[in-house]
């Protein structure tokens, strides 16, 4: 099979939420276009709701969204059966995930109905690659990656659930404590969970919470779990582009190599109400066109064979282990 790209983290669904969006539109880094011109075959779209009231409305919404994605022209729902598909340059393989599980569990509503909530979603995207429990704050499952809170006990209750189904846990918006948690939970009860950080980097080339510690680096590894590299310059280093590549090489130091994937993170980030922040993605990787060059440079300082491990071999070995 030819050299193409896998990314394992979107916000395209959240964007349209908009009435007036389409999948066609530039205005955000993982429209159609540049999924095309940056030759992504498969992406993963994050149905994302922050933890608030309706935040399970959202959530579905995102997810009737995926199901008339698949029935475009221009998109196919990627399963284990239509690997020779993602040759097919005309079409863009999908695969749904869950960014908060707030987005399908508000926090004062039974823990039934959201089970039963996220059964619909399941059922509207076919099937889903990984959920994330938390996202940058507290809620009813753990602490997010800007809390020091735990596990709680409907995270395990949660993780009971997601033990007896094919779907990974996603470390990249959570607590340091609640990942170790969960690592602790999984263990005691000798669950077979499959673990990634869908979207993160390495702390120890850039300091942000958001960004994995050495500990569940080497963690992920352990459990061939994946690493999805981020691109938002907050998490590279907010002056220097190059950094990435700093990120790379840290993973390959780490024995990462076989862990390491894209998750580029894109998002619609034009009324984002932190305006410090702006821009969000440095000139050389905001939008999906980016993969081209940065493979390229990956191939120049690693090699051809580390390049296409990050660019897809590692996340199809990664799923077709999950789905087994």
């Amino acid at each position: 099979m030819n050299n193409f790209n896998i990314d394992l983290h979107c916000d395209l669904l959240y964007y349209l939420l908009r009435a007036d969006a389409s999948p066609d539109d530039k205005e955000l880094g993982c429209s159609l276009p540049f999924l095309k011109e940056g030759n992504v075959r498969l992406q993963t779209m994050a149905i994302y709701a922050p933890t608030a009231k309706n935040s399970a409305i959202l959530g579905f919404n995102q997810s009737e969204i995926f199901k008339n994605l698949i029935g475009n022209s221009n998109f196919f729902h990627f399963n284990l059966n239509n690997f020779d598909e993602l040759e097919n340059r005309n079409k863009v393989g999908i695969l749904a995930s869950v960014e908060n599980a707030s987005s399908f569990c508000e926090e004062d509503c039974h823990l039934d109905e959201g089970f039963e909530n996220l059964e619909k979603i399941i059922q509207n995207t076919k099937n889903l690659l990984y959920i994330g429990l938390t996202h940058h704050s507290d809620n009813r499952f753990g602490g997010g990656n800007n809390s020091e809170a735990g596990i709680k006990s409907d995270g395990k209750i949660l993780i009971d659930y997601l033990s007896e189904k094919k779907i990974a846990i996603d470390l990249a918006h959570t607590s340091d404590q609640l990942a170790y948690d969960i690592l602790n939970y999984i263990d005691q009860r000798n669950y077979k969970i499959s673990l990634l950080a869908s979207h993160s980097n390495f702390r120890s080339v850039y300091r942000n919470n958001r960004n994995l510690p050495e500990e569940l680096v080497r963690e992920i590894v352990n459990r061939k779990g994946l690493i999805g590299l981020n691109f938002i310059k907050d998490y590279i280093d907010v002056q220097n582009p190059e950094r990435l590549y700093k990120h790379i090489q840290y993973g390959v130091d780490s024995n990462a190599t076989d862990s390491l994937a894209y998750g580029g993170d894109f998002f619609y980030d034009k009324n984002h109400p932190d305006k410090s922040r702006y821009p969000f993605f440095f000139k050389d990787f905001e939008n999906a066109k980016a993969y081209n060059s940065i493979n390229k440079r990956i191939s120049e300082e690693f090699s051809s064979e580390i390049m296409s491990k990050i660019s897809h071999a590692n996340a199809l070995d990664f799923i077709k282990r999950l789905w087994a």
